[in-house]
């Protein structure tokens, strides 16, 4: 995975938290996850080395903290969301994710892995 990522390939998601994300497609560009969280459950401490364009398929209120267990980000302040929404996201350090809401959260991310040149963008 490079050595510019601080962090150990042990804490990809992938392999630190499998059970709420699979692996749907990758290639030498992207990376396909379908995440789902149900309602109660928390994440292990996991890592997302790519910034990636989120397809909310379902969402529910959900409270992120780092490493140490601090809050980086509680949506029940943010009110309702819509759902299907897109967003984008920045890569992000050691997390956890805890689904606060009563439904599901499940969640489609295409994380991009390198930039494609505009030549082979167009061949495609």
């Amino acid at each position: 995975m490079g050595s510019a990522w601080p962090w150990d390939d042990s804490l990809d998601a992938l392999v630190a938290a499998p059970w709420q994300h699979r692996l749907l497609f990758e290639n030498a560009y992207v990376r396909v996850l379908d995440t789902r969280i149900a309602p109660g459950e928390r994440t292990p401490v996991h890592t997302h080395r790519w910034p990636a364009a989120h397809y909310v398929m379902s969402w529910s209120d959900f409270v992120r903290r780092d490493a140490d267990g601090v809050v980086l980000v509680d949506t029940r302040a943010a009110g309702a969301r819509t759902t299907p929404e897109a967003l984008w996201g920045d890569a992000l350090p050691p997390h956890s994710l805890e689904n606060v809401g009563t439904g599901p959260l499940h969640i489609i991310s295409t994380e991009l892995k390198s930039p494609v040149s505009a030549a082979r963008a167009s061949s495609a």
